[in-house]
């Protein structure tokens, strides 16, 4: 037989409730929250500067990025989305503290991939996966424990860069690459051909206005 709940029994219990999930809530610090905000969301992580030109055309932007340092990991591979995953491992794992000061350095966006394109299609491309080194250590970056991960120094550079959102693939980076080269090629602008770079900002965990990038270097006078 099912005992009956009187309304006090009801509130005690609703209260009980309420007051373990404000317990569990507390138990969040400023860090963690953060850490949680930046996995889930992608929120509150340092971007590298740069300065925007006035818009050549509508469908991509110029930009000019300051002189900063980036930490960095180079591999060969034949497919770009496992260059991509194993780069993103090394890197993360220096973040976590796997360098030389055994810090944990704060996640920032984006993560870059610098890619060389290989002689033909059989053969190997070149890519660099790179995150952007916060302020607070960009004057005196951790040294990376790890011989595969290296501290760049890049100089003052300008790109065209064509933004979209969704799950960006090599499908898709190679769609949003030939875009790109098509509306620098109607417009009669002068750009490098290689190496080019993509950019992606978020955390897999966010599912709904994700920003991805390509990015194509601008050719100086020479």
């Amino acid at each position: 037989m099912l005992s009956k709940q009187t309304p006090l029994h009801i509130l005690t219990t609703r209260t009980k409730r309420v007051s373990s999930q404000r317990h569990l809530l507390a138990t969040f610090t400023p860090v963690m929250l953060k850490a949680v905000g930046q996995a889930l969301f992608s929120t509150g992580l340092q971007n590298p500067k740069f300065t925007a030109e006035e818009k050549q055309g509508e469908d991509y932007e110029v930009r000019t990025y300051q002189p900063t340092k980036w930490v960095s990991t180079t591999l060969s591979a034949m497919e770009w989305d496992t260059a991509m995953n194993a780069g993103f491992r090394r890197l993360f794992s220096y973040i976590q503290g796997n360098n030389g000061n055994k810090v944990k350095v704060d996640m920032t966006a984006p993560v870059s991939c610098r890619v060389d394109p290989g002689a033909g299609p059989t053969c190997e491309s070149q890519f660099t996966v790179s995150f952007y080194v916060p302020e607070e250590h960009q004057e005196n970056p951790p040294e990376p424990s790890d011989p595969d991960v290296f501290v760049e120094h890049r100089k003052e550079f300008t790109v065209y860069v064509r933004r979209y959102g969704g799950f960006s693939n090599e499908k898709t980076k190679r769609e949003e690459l030939l875009k790109l080269l098509e509306s620098l090629q109607r417009d009669g602008v002068q750009y490098v051909d290689k190496p080019f770079y993509t950019a992606g900002y978020d955390s897999p965990f966010k599912l709904t206005n994700r920003r991805n990038e390509v990015w194509v270097l601008k050719k100086e006078p020479e």
